[in-house]
């Protein structure tokens, strides 16, 4: 009989010791307010567009260079936070929660989708070590699994259309696609140059960029999205290729400085575009 009375008196005790330490984890407030703008924002939808209406039209590819520092905020932080990621570490799980589709950059026409399997492999590549055993001295054989890690990116690559919309005469942005593009090492994990990874369908990610805030230097207060930094093109990026006959990027027929003066050619000839389209 004092056993069980015993039991019921611990019993009791666990029902009045849990719910008391529960309770004080959830009090537990890592800032002043608890943030809902950023965690339930909405992609905000495109204009309508008929293609009676898109009087002119010019494809586009832009590098974004990650070692820029107005571009840091798509490579930082390298270790995910609670409430900031990098922009890499966003798709990456993304990818394996099945809300983005990763794409082979055999094409830029997102025609082949790649399985995770087919991802992982690409990401990650198994080397073999010998390290010294403490104990004997001897030379042992260790395996070790490298991973792509954000810090290990260095540019992206974004596929868009310039156009005008002839029913609201305004000239638009969209962007059709990212590329991922990765540091490329040798065995001795020395860079030797950049790798291209997959392909992401932009308007597919949206609806997971809209809902990762990103870091403001000026204001902490004021949250930006992923979703926020492509639409107001808050970042730096020069131009690597054009639509063309012979399907060939400025690296394929310029170099160095005649690189540069045909890339700033074809951005002003975007903006000359739209100007001459108005009489003054």
């Amino acid at each position: 009989m004092k056993n069980i009375v015993r039991l019921v008196l611990f019993a009791l005790g666990l029902l009045f010791i849990i719910p008391e330490n529960s309770t004080k984890a959830q009090d537990v407030l890592d800032g002043i307010y608890i943030p809902e703008h950023s965690p339930t924002r909405k992609v905000i939808s495109y204009a309508s567009l008929r293609e009676a209406d898109v009087m002119w039209n010019k494809r586009i590819w832009r590098t974004i260079d990650l070692r820029e520092k107005i571009n840091h905020p798509f490579y930082y932080p390298l270790e995910a936070k609670s409430n900031f990621k990098s922009l890499f570490q966003v798709i990456q799980d993304g990818i394996n929660e099945g809300t983005i589709t990763a794409y082979d950059v055999i094409d830029d026409e997102f025609k082949t989708p790649m399985t995770k399997d087919e991802l992982l492999a690409k990401m990650s590549s198994v080397d073999t070590q010998f390290v010294e055993n403490f104990e004997t001295g001897e030379l042992e054989e260790q395996v070790i699994l490298q991973e792509i890690a954000a810090g290990d990116m260095k540019q992206y690559q974004l596929k868009e259309d310039w156009f005008f919309d002839n029913q609201r005469s305004v000239m638009e942005v969209r962007i059709i696609g990212i590329n991922t593009i990765t540091a490329k090492k040798d065995d001795s994990g020395n860079e030797v140059g950049k790798t291209a990874l997959f392909w992401i369908y932009f308007p597919q990610a949206r609806y997971v960029f809209a809902n990762q805030v990103v870091f403001n230097r000026q204001n902490d207060a004021e949250r930006r999205t992923y979703e926020d930094i492509f639409w107001k093109r808050m970042f730096s990026s020069y131009i690597h290729k054009e639509s063309n006959v012979y399907d060939r990027g400025l690296f394929d027929y310029t170099k160095g400085l005649t690189y540069q003066l045909e890339a700033e050619r074809i951005k002003n000839e975007l903006f000359v575009i739209e100007h001459d389209l108005w009489h003054y």
